[in-house]
C-alpha cells in the first residue's frame, strides 16, 4: 500500500558482515533534522564531506564520507542522506540505532525504490530492473538490466501506448461525432495503424520472451542410471570439479546445483541421484529427490552410457520411465529429454555427435560426448540454447519478467480483437474498448495502472535498503 509522506525511513544499504566500507541510507522529511544532529553541521546538498558521525552525547561513534541530497533531486524524490563508514556489523548498527533513535524507522525490502517509484522517479520496470541488476547472473543479464534501467523496455512500451492513444482518438472522435458524415471503418487509416500496432507489438514480445530467458534462465536435470558419468557431465559443463567423481555406484546421493552461462544465458544445472532400486535409506531419499528434480526442470539430460547404444530406444525410455513412475509420467515430460551418450572416448569406432532418435511416440535430440576428454560438450551447450529458443546478441536488450510477458499477451489478443472487429465492421464502440484494454494492460507494465497487491509483491523481494 502506499507509504506515508511524514515517514523517514532508514537503512544499511550495504551487505551484511565485515567490509572495508558500510553505507547507511536515510530519506524522508526529517533527514536534513537527522544529518544536523549525526554531523554537527547541516551539509550543503551534494557535496562530500570527511565527518564524524556523533552520539546524542557529542561521542565519536565512526567516522567517514557524508553526502546530502536534497529533494526532489535525488533518487527517491525526498531529502536523502548517505553516511558511508567503516564496515563492520556492530559500528554499522550503532550508526543505524542512532539515525533511529532520531526519528526514522528501518525500511522495509525495496522501500527506498518504492519510494522513487510512488515519486515519479522511475517506473515500475526501472524499478524492477534495479532488482535485476543486483540479481543479474551473467554480463549479459546486467547488461540488459542496465538498458532497461536507462529506459529502453518503458521507451518501447511508451511508443505503442502513444501510437494506441493515436488510433484512440480517431475512434472515439467518430463516436463522438456519429451524427456527422465520418466513416471510420471504411477508412483505412485506422486498420493500417492498428496492424502497424501489432506488429511493433509482436517485435518488443520476442524481446522480452529473450528478457526473460535473460534474467531467469533454463533448469537442467542430468538425470540417469549409476556410473553413466552424469557427475563427469556437470564437472565439464561446469569447468571445474564441482561433483564427486567414482567407479563406484551410488556416489551421489542428494542434489548437486551449480550455475553455468551459455552464451550469456544463466543455465542452473542440478546433479541427481542414480535412478535405481535400492535398499539404501539415504540413497532412496536422493532418487526421491532427483524424480521431483527432474518433474520440475526445462529439460532433462538423460545420461546414457554408450555400452547401451546398441540398446532399443524405446527399451531405454521403458528403463526411465519405469525410474520416474511415481510422477505420472506424461508426454509433456518425454517432450524435455535430451539423451546424451556419454563415454564415446571409450569407442574404437566413430558415430555422429549430434542427431534424432525416434520412438514409438516421440523423437528425441541426441547428442553423443565424452565428459571426460569434453568432446561434443560444445554441441550440447548450444543445443540447451537452441531449445528454450534463446538468441545470443552482443548489443543487448532488456530484462523482462513473467508479469511483463502476461501483459503483454493480453494487449495483443485487444489488439487482434479490435483488427478483426474494424475488418467486420462492428460497432465503434466494442472497437474503443478493446484498443482502451490494450493499451490499459500496457500501462500495468510500467506501473501506470496498477494495483497496491501487485506494488507490495515486487517490492518485497528487493534488498533491503534498495
Amino acid at each position: 500500500m502506499p507509504i506515508e509522506a511524514s515517514e523517514t525511513i532508514c537503512s544499511i544499504a550495504t551487505s551484511t558482515g565485515r567490509g572495508g566500507i558500510g553505507i547507511i541510507r536515510v530519506s524522508g522529511p526529517k533527514t536534513k533534522r537527522i544529518a544536523l544532529k549525526v554531523l554537527g553541521f547541516e551539509p550543503t546538498p551534494r557535496h562530500a564531506y570527511s565527518s564524524n558521525f556523533l552520539n546524542n552525547d557529542k561521542s565519536i561513534i565512526d567516522s567517514g564520507v557524508a553526502i546530502y541530497y536534497a529533494g526532489p533531486n535525488s533518487f527517491t524524490g525526498e531529502d536523502i542522506l548517505e553516511l558511508q563508514g567503516h564496515g563492520g556489523s556492530q559500528i554499522m548498527r550503532a550508526v543505524l540505532d542512532r539515525v533511529i533513535s532520531l526519528g526514522a524507522r528501518q525500511s522495509r525490502p525495496g522501500e527506498f525504490s518504492e519510494r522513487a517509484f510512488l515519486n515519479n522517479k522511475i517506473d515500475l520496470v526501472q524499478a524492477e530492473a534495479i532488482a535485476d541488476l543486483i540479481d543479474a547472473s551473467s554480463k549479459q543479464a546486467a547488461r540488459s538490466a542496465v538498458r532497461t534501467l536507462q529506459g529502453e523496455f518503458s521507451k518501447r512500451v511508451v511508443e505503442l501506448q502513444n501510437q494506441l492513444t493515436a488510433a484512440r482518438v480517431n475512434v472515439e472522435a467518430a463516436i463522438d461525432f456519429s451524427d456527422e458524415d465520418i466513416d471510420i471503418l471504411s477508412d483505412t487509416g485506422v486498420s493500417t495503424a492498428v496492424d502497424n500496432i501489432l506488429a511493433e507489438l509482436n517485435r518488443v514480445f520476442a524481446e522480452a520472451e529473450q528478457g526473460v530467458i535473460l534474467r531467469e534462465g533454463m533448469n537442467v536435470v542430468i538425470a540417469g542410471k549409476p556410473n553413466a558419468g552424469k557427475s563427469s557431465l556437470l564437472n565439464a559443463l561446469a569447468g571445474e570439479e564441482s561433483a564427486i567423481v567414482s567407479d563406484i555406484p551410488g556416489t551421489t546421493r542428494d542434489l548437486l546445483r551449480i550455475e553455468i552461462t551459455v552464451e550469456g544465458m544463466p543455465v542452473h544445472v542440478i546433479d541427481t541421484a542414480g535412478l535405481r532400486d535400492s535398499d539404501d535409506i539415504i540413497e532412496k531419499e536422493g532418487i526421491k529427490r532427483a524424480r521431483q528434480a527432474i518433474e520440475n526442470a526445462d529439460q532433462v539430460l538423460l545420461v546414457i552410457d554408450t555400452a547401451q547404444r546398441e540398446q532399443d530406444v524405446n527399451s531405454l525410455l521403458a528403463e526411465f520411465q519405469n525410474q520416474v513412475s511415481e510422477l505420472s509420467l506424461t508426454q509433456n515430460l518425454l517432450k524435455k529429454v535430451t539423451m546424451v551418450f556419454n563415454k564415446i572416448d571409450l569407442l574404437k569406432d566413430t558415430f555422429p555427435s549430434h542427431s534424432t532418435l525416434a520412438s514409438d511416440n516421440n523423437e528425441f535430440e541426441k547428442i553423443s560426448l565424452s565428459a571426460k576428454t569434453g568432446e561434443g560438450i560444445g554441441l550440447l551447450r548450444t543445443h540447451l540454447t537452441q531449445i528454450i529458443g534463446y538468441q545470443p546478441s552482443n548489443n543487448g536488450s532488456f530484462v523482462a519478467r513473467a508479469r511483463h510477458i502476461h501483459s503483454l499477451e493480453e494487449s495483443k489478443k485487444a489488439i487482434i480483437s479490435a483488427s478483426e472487429n474494424l475488418s467486420k465492421h462492428s460497432q465503434l464502440e466494442i472497437i474503443a474498448e478493446d484498443l482502451r484494454l490494450a493499451q490499459q494492460c500496457l500501462g500495468a507494465i510500467t506501473g501506470e495502472f496498477t494495483s497496491d497487491d501487485l506494488l507490495g509483491e515486487i517490492f518485497s523481494s528487493f534488498c533491503v535498503g534498495k
